[in-house]
């Protein structure tokens, strides 16, 4: 494990933000932490990062004694400030000072990480002349210019316009092969697309921590899109098998049952009901459907 968090804590007077969470972080993957506005995912990442004191709890790095861990760490806040007189090479220049890169080392750094993130063509521009997804890239830019062990994101694509939120999305999907990721969003189909893990948080505590897989697995709703030529609604509604029945229209409905081997049952019912099949289909739930699942749980 890379990091591994303990009994996390952070009250503030009577309202406690986050309450004991704990969870690890393994090298090398990418991790989504997902939650409603409130569920404590800033105030998380904050500690994780060392922006923020816990209360109580601890935060460890494997193989590392120190207590001050910041320099392992890439931060890219979810609204990234700047200096819009500056350029991005002047922007980069500062943050690698105030992160004691060796001077040798800095300015082939700069270089690499303008052009990783597209800005390139651009590093002799006024950042105040930026776009959004083009501020975003440069925040990321930054956060990565020290090499971090663990790459920490909030949020990082929320307020982006569809192309800069492809844009940043592709930079993640590059990014997972060098280093750890752990980013915070609300939009469920970002997390399904590039992450392996899932925390979820809801009111400060740890509502669900494993695979993408094991998650749409565990929360799988044995549900199956059935369609038939003739009217199908009220045929199948007294079947002790079927535990939901939701009807898209006159032929076609969305069946829940209670075991994945009772949908043999399904049809055979269907069939001495004399309706012609046109559609069987076993559905799979999305990350959607098993979030909110767990939200409600």
């Amino acid at each position: 494990m890379l990091v591994t968090v303990k009994d996390l804590t952070k009250k503030y007077k009577e309202h406690v933000a986050v309450n004991e969470i704990s969870f690890s972080i393994e090298k090398g993957k990418c991790i989504a932490l997902l939650g409603p506005n409130g569920a404590g995912k800033t105030t998380t990442l904050q500690m994780l990062a060392g922006l923020l004191t816990p209360t109580s709890g601890k935060i460890e790095f494997a193989g590392y004694e120190k207590s001050d861990y910041r320099a392992l760490i890439g931060f890219l806040p979810q609204h990234p400030s700047f200096f819009n007189w500056m350029t991005p090479k002047e922007f980069l220049q500062f943050a690698g000072e105030l992160s004691h890169i060796p001077k040798k080392r800095l300015a082939s750094r700069i270089d690499e990480v303008l052009a990783f993130v597209s800005l390139d063509q651009v590093k002799q521009k006024k950042i105040g002349g930026f776009s959004g997804g083009m501020k975003q890239r440069l925040g990321l830019a930054q956060a990565l210019l020290h090499e971090p062990e663990l790459l920490i994101l909030d949020e990082p694509v929320s307020a982006l316009d569809p192309t800069g939120r492809r844009d940043v999305l592709q930079l993640i999907e590059q990014l997972k092969r060098e280093m750890t990721i752990l980013f915070s969003t609300h939009i469920l189909h970002d997390a399904e697309q590039v992450c392996e893990q899932i925390i979820m948080l809801k009111d400060g505590n740890v509502k669900w921590d494993g695979t993408l897989g094991l998650l749409k697995n565990e929360f799988d709703s044995l549900a199956m899109k059935v369609k038939t030529v003739e009217p199908i609604k009220g045929c199948l509604d007294t079947l002790d098998f079927i535990e939901e029945i939701e009807y898209v229209d006159v032929t076609t409905a969305k069946v829940m049952l209670r075991d994945q081997s009772e949908t043999n049952l399904l049809l055979q019912a269907l069939i001495r009901e004399n309706k012609t099949v046109i559609h069987f289909e076993a559905m799979q739930d999305s990350l959607e459907d098993a979030y909110m699942k767990v939200m409600n749980s």
